[in-house]
């Protein structure tokens, strides 16, 4: 199963978000790139890295944007472990990846919570690693 239909399948409630999450890793994914880096947002406190599953999802994007349908963007292939793994932490501040936004109905943001990136940067989890919950037992991770 690819990554957008790992996506479809969590949003539908059937799929399993830690496949989700293991092919997200390690599938190459289209990072758009803009004043030498990559095209990032500020959404609730937290700076998603905008990343997309083929050249028609980021076209999609570019055109809701309001980009000529024309113009041309510049864009990276990007592994999502390295995104996770080493773009995260190196933002310096709660990060996470969102993927195909421009699609209403097959987006999905990993956060920066234990399970999706390394935990030294996981805004759920404290400086000695131990999960920040309000007291339940839920899966960590993707799908919260």
């Amino acid at each position: 199963m690819e990554l957008a239909e790992h996506i479809a399948a969590v949003r539908a409630g059937a799929g399993d978000p830690a496949a989700m999450v293991g092919e997200f890793r390690r599938t190459a994914v289209l990072v758009p790139v803009a004043d030498g880096g990559f095209m990032t947002a500020e959404y609730g406190g937290i700076r998603w890295i905008y990343a997309f599953t083929d050249e028609s999802a980021l076209a999609r994007f570019a055109t809701a944007r309001g980009s000529d349908p024309a113009q041309e963007w510049e864009y990276a292939a990007v592994l999502g472990a390295r995104l996770l793994d080493v773009m995260v932490p190196e933002m310096g501040r709660p990060a996470g990846v969102a993927v195909d936004v421009a699609d209403e109905d097959g987006s999905m943001m990993f956060p920066p919570v234990h399970g999706i990136v390394p935990d030294e940067v996981a805004v759920d989890v404290d400086e000695n690693g131990n999960y920040i919950g309000d007291g339940d037992e839920r899966t960590q991770g993707a799908g919260q």
